[in-house]
């Protein structure tokens, strides 16, 4: 079996992060989104991946890189703009041969793995298996309608009255009857080759396409919010590590990393929580669900449940929260005795002030 991972997606949802890097960097417990997906991909037992990108694709490389540091090989193939996920399995046709293959969506995060429902899709080996997951409301996502013994009757794009609550999350598998049906189809009124109407080719040609539920956790790190509510899930799971320097006036309460080369100085810092390499942070607090990255500069600052990515810095901030601060940005006081909030903010930002 081999992979596809899609990683060339715009993140308009996660605007102003995304004009500067690829949504699937974002980091998680301070490891980009797109590792984590590769983790769960090489836990498959695949070795041979294929990573869509787009304009961005220069960055993702000089992260990924030939993919040996996670026992992979990885093929990178260009995608001129999205149009569509069944589009992404014809340009990659080439890469994928005639070997059944896994989709992946890059900024999908299931921590609990898909092994299980591998084995399932390898035993049986149907033209399709779709991962589903029960959501409050599937008006957003692909809908499989199921039958009384769990076979898929019926997918169906974004429905604005679904007939299901059970939503097409961001895992596919695939023999290569897929691209047959691929090439039949059409592009959707939104100008997209939709993967759901592919597999719906194949079910109306008679195909046997199967459903597997997914009960474990499952985050779509498309915006903010979820952003947060992930890196907090996998905060979780930390180990206490101390690598860096914690100097006799700070304190570490409960399950903290502080990587190699950061310094605490003056600080207390309670879990779980993790301080990346080269960061200082001095004269502050940092409270569970934080993870900072690397070259970071927090003094004089309280901040939790929040992100902070490589070279920001937070100064003279006392009430930060459920915030994202991105790369090399500062978040800080004047110094000048003022009383009012000084911002450069950019296109579509959301700030947020006490009143």
């Amino acid at each position: 079996m081999k992979a596809l991972v899609l990683a060339g997606g715009s993140g308009t949802r996660l605007r102003p992060f995304s004009y500067s890097m690829p949504k699937q960097l974002i980091p998680i417990a301070n490891k980009p989104v797109l590792v984590h997906v590769l983790q769960g991909v090489r836990d498959l037992g695949v070795t041979e991946v294929g990573v869509i990108v787009g304009d961005r694709g220069p960055e993702i490389e000089a992260v990924l890189g030939d993919g040996s540091r996670f026992g992979l090989r990885i093929t990178y193939i260009p995608q001129d703009a999205p149009r569509g996920l069944a589009h992404t399995v014809s340009i990659a046709r080439d890469f994928l041969g005639n070997d059944d293959f896994v989709m992946y969506l890059g900024d999908n995060v299931l921590p609990d793995g898909v092994v299980g429902i591998a084995e399932e899709f390898t035993t049986h080996r149907p033209a399709a298996q779709v991962v589903v997951y029960k959501v409050p409301d599937p008006r957003s996502f692909g809908v499989a309608e199921l039958g009384p013994d769990g076979e898929v009757l019926r997918l169906v794009e974004k429905p604005q009255e679904p007939r299901s609550d059970l939503a097409l999350i961001g895992v596919y598998f695939f023999t290569p009857a897929i691209h047959e049906a691929v090439e039949a189809i059409e592009p959707s009124a939104r100008g997209e080759l939709e993967i759901t109407e592919a597999i719906q080719w194949l079910l109306s040609s008679g195909a046997d396409v199967r459903a597997s539920r997914y009960d474990g956790y499952w985050k779509d790190t498309g915006k903010v919010e979820d952003v947060l509510k992930c890196n907090s899930h996998f905060l979780d799971g930390l180990s206490r590590r101390v690598d860096g320097h914690v100097d006799a006036g700070s304190v570490l309460v409960g399950q903290v990393v502080v990587e190699a080369g950061a310094r605490i100085l003056r600080s207390r810092v309670e879990g779980p929580a993790i301080i990346g390499t080269g960061t200082v942070v001095e004269e502050s607090h940092v409270g569970p669900y934080t993870s900072i990255g690397r070259d970071c500069l927090v003094i004089d600052s309280r901040l939790e449940s929040s992100i902070a990515l490589d070279e920001a810095s937070v100064t003279g901030v006392h009430g930060l929260r459920d915030s994202l601060i991105g790369r090399n940005a500062f978040v800080g006081t004047t110094g000048r005795g003022t009383d009012h909030h000084c911002l450069v903010v950019g296109d579509h930002t959301r700030v947020e002030v006490a009143a």
